[in-house]
């Protein structure tokens, strides 16, 4: 991915679009393009999902946070895996449909971080 330095825009200005399923899952060299276009602490697990923990200062910051990814996810209809906790939220995603990632779930990644 470019950046808006030079013209284009990043992955968080693209839309999401949800995968109505055929086609294979990412691997290879798209994958690892786009996971290195995301960055921002996302890490791919097995080539199958992206995760990423954030972290806060309290429950109700890690709260709040949550709440805007829920909203987020309900705007765009993809919905990532929520796991929160005191000062902690980790955010799961992949899509179901195809069991593994595609391009919408980095445009997702990147629409969170910029909540954060």
């Amino acid at each position: 991915m470019n950046n808006e330095s030079d013209g284009t825009c990043s992955l968080a200005d693209l839309d999401c679009v949800p995968c109505r399923g055929g086609i294979p899952p990412l691997e290879g060299d798209r994958l690892r393009e786009l996971s290195d276009s995301l960055g921002g602490g996302w890490v791919v697990v097995k080539d199958h999902h992206l995760v990423k923990v954030f972290s806060f200062p309290d429950f109700r910051q890690a709260l709040t946070f949550t709440n805007m990814v829920g909203e987020l996810a309900e705007t765009i209809g993809h919905h990532p895996s929520i796991e929160l906790s005191w000062g902690k939220v980790v955010v799961t995603i992949w899509t179901h449909k195809i069991d593994g990632l595609a391009e919408a779930d980095f445009i997702f990644a990147a629409k969170v971080d910029q909540l954060d």
